[in-house]
This record gives structure tokens, sequence and C-alpha cells, in this order.
């Protein structure tokens, strides 16, 4: 099943409900076997869904239907030199804007130029009465109250089926480049923390196959500054590293063997050197291995590979399991919309 406009897509929905038919929502098909569960239900394509409805480039805000691939946003917006400050995935191309909302995938900038849910300002919704909602708005000054809008970011389309989104973006560095240093993951942990604690233009910070990569972005000024008092290598702005990384194309990713993100302090301990990679300064780590790593300190998910039809999330307590309960039966009554994505019991 699928359509190409909004009225279509309600339409769609609105049958569903009727027949109490749970419904399996795709669009670029890039992540049906990965960050969530696997899930039955009848098919509703949103990839035919597509186009800029508005671009602002003076008031830095875009809009876009949910179907609309993010390489054609990240186009757009540099021909205007600005850019999507959370740096979305593009995996070849075929990720589209809906489906990084609602799985919530931010880049390597993550910590410093924050993610895709500090950056969307509103969202077109379908509810699962086959209602059309309009959550949030288009500058950041108009939404007010409970944001609702943000409530789509990681819910694997569970809450809803996204139509649009509305976004922030930010002007082009003046520069960018790269550092990068060969040391281990202990000493790259602790060079990480130390360079994020300074107020240097640093925009990223990776640390694989014994070699630490730091990336500084800004004023032409800062950054040369900085790459002088830091030293190390250098990689020019077209170096593949980031892009590859922030695709997850690079050789670490790819392969069958389960692949674990943890989300942690930066000041955690390690687990394990081999088959690691750590990026956002420590503070996400990714592990290629057979059995979840022994974490003592933030969440460990199965990102890739592995059985998805098990909990790929750890555990809620039972208020945190209560309220994603009632989220549910608010905007999706019948749990018609990707049932058991997110958890087994949704």
């Amino acid at each position: 099943m699928a359509a190409d406009t909004a009225l279509g897509l309600q339409e769609a929905v609105v049958e569903a409900a009727s027949d109490q038919r749970p419904l399996r929502i795709t669009a670029g098909g890039t992540k049906t076997h990965a960050v969530g569960r696997d899930c039955e239900g009848t098919p509703l394509n949103v990839g035919g869904h597509t186009g800029i409805i508005d671009y602002q480039p003076s008031e830095l805000m875009l809009q876009a239907r949910a179907g609309t691939p993010v390489a054609e946003l990240a186009a757009a917006v540099a021909s205007e030199g600005q850019v999507l400050p959370f740096e979305p995935p593009r995996y070849g191309g075929n990720a589209t804007l809906g489906g990084t909302l609602a799985c919530n995938l931010s880049g390597p900038g993550r910590p410093w130029l924050g993610s895709i849910r500090d950056a969307t300002m509103g969202v077109g919704l379908i509810n699962g009465r086959g209602e059309q909602l309009a959550l949030g708005g288009k500058v950041m000054k108009n939404v007010a109250g409970y944001d609702a809008s943000r409530l789509q970011a990681g819910a694997l389309g569970c809450l809803g089926l996204i139509t649009d989104v509305t976004l922030k973006v930010v002007p082009a560095p003046e520069q960018t480049l790269t550092l990068t240093f060969e040391m281990d993951a202990q000493q790259a942990l602790q060079t990480m923390s130390e360079k994020a604690a300074t107020p240097r233009p640093l925009t990223a910070a990776c640390w694989l196959d014994g070699r630490l990569y730091l990336r500084l972005a800004g004023a032409a000024s800062a950054v040369q500054a900085t790459a002088a008092s830091w030293g190390g290598e250098t990689l020019t702005a077209e170096h593949p590293f980031w892009a590859d990384l922030r695709d997850m194309s690079l050789p670490f990713f790819k392969g069958d063997q389960p692949l674990w993100r943890q989300s942690t302090r930066a000041t955690e301990p390690l687990q394990a050197e081999t088959g690691c990679l750590i990026d956002w300064a420590g503070q996400q780590r990714w592990y290629r291995s057979s059995d979840a790593p022994a974490v003592e300190a933030g969440h460990v998910v199965l990102f890739a590979g592995g059985d998805r039809n098990t909990e790929v999330r750890g555990e809620l307590d039972p208020v945190q399991q209560r309220l994603q309960l009632r989220l549910k039966q608010t905007f999706d009554p019948q749990g018609i919309f990707n049932p058991g994505r997110l958890y087994s019991w949704m």
C-alpha cells in the first residue's frame, strides 16, 4: 500500500483503523532490519510523499514531507550556505526525513550541534483515529506548552504516521578540518574529555582502530589556531571519514555480527577495545559482539543484527512503562501503527 499525498495516507489509516488492521510504516527501507524490533502489518509506504514544502533561508527553517530523502534536503540547504545541524545519515541517498526522525538518528556532531529532536520545530502527524494533527510550529518561539512534536523522535512510528517535519537549519562553518592522532582507546577517552572541556571549535571526536579523530569547524581563525595548538596529522574537509561514520559505511559497521550501541557518560570505563568504536567524545560506543556488553552506566540497545524478535532495548521501570502505554493509547488507541516495533508490549 502506498500513497503520495497526505489525504491518501489519511484515507489508508482510516481504513486500517476501521478494520483494526495493523500497519507497518515503510519508506526508504534503510532501517527495516535495524534500530527496532521486527513487526508485522500491512506495509504503508510513504516513500512517494516527497518534496520541500517551505524553505526560508533567512529564517533558518525548512519544512518538507516525510518521504523526502535527507540527501535532497542537505543539497538544498547547502546551495544557500547552510547545513542540517544534526548531520543525518544518508544511507546511500535512500534515508528519508520521516524515518530519520522516527529513529532519532543524528551524526558525529551530536554533543555539540544537537540531535534531530533538537532541530525539530513542528511535525504533521496522522494519529490512530485517522486525524491529521499539526504539532509544534515553524519558529522556536511558537512552540509553547507540551511539545508533542518531539515525542516522535525515537518513537519508531508507534505513535502515528509522520507526514511532514519542520526543521531548524544553521549556517555552514567557515572552515572544517580534522586532526588525527595514534593512541589506544583509554588514552583517546581521556584526550577527548580534556579537549571537549576547552573553549575550542571541536564538533566531533571519534576513536577507531588505534586512531583518534578530532574535527574542528567554525571561524577559520579559531580552527587554524586550535590546529596549531593541538598538533597531530591534518585531514582536509573533503576526507570521507566523517561522512562514512555518519552513514555507518565504515568497514566496522559491515558484517553479520550483532551491533550494540551504548549511550553513557564520557568518563565511563570502556568495556573492550577490540570490536569497538568510540564516538561523541566517549558518550556513544559501538560494539561488535555476539552478547550484549556488560555496562554499569547508561543504556545499551541491539542496533542491528541478532534476533530482532527479542527486546532489543533495555527494560523500563514500571513508571516509564505506564507512561509509554498512556502515550500509545492517546495517539494510537487501537494499536495499528508498527505494533511491537519499539517494545513487544506496544
